[in-house]
């Protein structure tokens, strides 16, 4: 488990990291500001117009290599998103992931952001929609569902040894309920025949609605790192009805309930596996607990597979 200061030495170095990237790049950052700092951190060079984003806490199996196709799919999507005229974080130059001091940096163009209250379901809903209609030509190559990829198998594996948090019959449990559910939401062929009714298409990945920066010109998508090829209910999983019903006005379509319940029943596996990055983050821990009694009194893939 890492210590404070060891967590405070990760994030000077990231920090250090982006600005001497920047400096490479050409830019002539001042002082920089950590805007976020989780499973990257997020960095604002001002006064140039850039923020510089830098994974620093990684699931295991997730390789440099596919780390950074991962990041090169994100800013090919973004640039052909902002090119289309939707309001999307644009990728800033160098508009490739940069490797710099055994990490790999992304740079975005940095925008005005507004104070915000609590996010009104409706607009929710709407702001997703939206991103699905212009999502839905998008000509760059994507895999089908990338974020079930083989790091929750390898989480998993690495909570053999740590019962801090999850359990051993938690931990049988996850790997019973992912072996019943990658064969049908893991393979396109596999999701058309359970759910048959389903049209895929690029889809955000990663809680779109969480992932929204409010600047006075509106809503703007962002952080588009697990952009890929699933059903659009995949980026509702825990929005909640009230977005849920509100994304179906603006869409004109319905959502599937039973599909969109088994795509939280593996958000919620995949939370589980996420406790074996709690020694990288260990504020992670009590973030997710609450979610994790949510797994633990639910049935078992959703109730949708038998």
């Amino acid at each position: 488990m890492l210590t404070d200061a060891e967590l405070a030495a990760r994030t000077d170095r990231a920090v250090d990291t982006a600005v001497s990237a920047a400096r490479d790049h050409g830019y002539r950052p001042g002082t920089p500001r950590v805007l976020h700092d989780l499973f990257s951190v997020v960095v604002a060079l001002e006064p140039e117009p850039v923020v510089v984003r830098v994974p620093t806490v990684l699931p295991p199996g997730l390789d440099p290599a596919g780390q950074a196709e991962q990041q090169r799919r994100e800013i090919a999507v973004c640039r052909w998103l902002s090119d289309a005229g939707h309001p999307v974080v644009r990728p800033a130059h160098p508009e490739r992931p940069v490797a710099a001091g055994g990490l790999s940096l992304t740079f975005w163009e940095r925008l005005t952001v507004v104070p915000d209250g609590p996010p009104d379901a409706g607009a929710s809903g709407a702001t997703l929609a939206r991103l699905h209609t212009a999502l839905r030509p998008c000509p760059v190559e994507l895999d089908w569902m990338h974020p079930l990829d083989d790091s929750v198998t390898a989480m998993l594996d690495a909570l053999r040894h740590d019962t801090t948090h999850v359990s051993p019959t938690d931990r049988d449990r996850a790997l019973r309920e992912w072996a019943a559910i990658l064969p049908v939401l893991g393979d396109e062929a596999g999701c058309a025949d359970r759910f048959p009714g389903t049209r895929p298409q690029p889809v955000h990945g990663d809680s779109p609605a969480y992932n929204v920066l409010r600047t006075p010109d509106g809503p703007y998508d962002a952080d588009l790192e697990h952009v890929c090829v699933g059903p659009v209910e995949w980026d509702l999983t825990f929005a909640g009805p009230e977005v849920v019903a509100a994304y179906e006005r603006a869409a004109g379509r319905p959502v599937d309930a039973e599909l969109l319940a088994l795509c939280e029943a593996a958000r919620l596996v995949q939370l589980v596996a996420c406790f074996a990055m709690v020694p990288q983050q260990p504020g992670l821990g009590d973030g997710m607990s609450p979610l994790l009694e949510l797994w633990r009194a639910s049935e078992p893939c959703g109730g949708v597979l038998g």
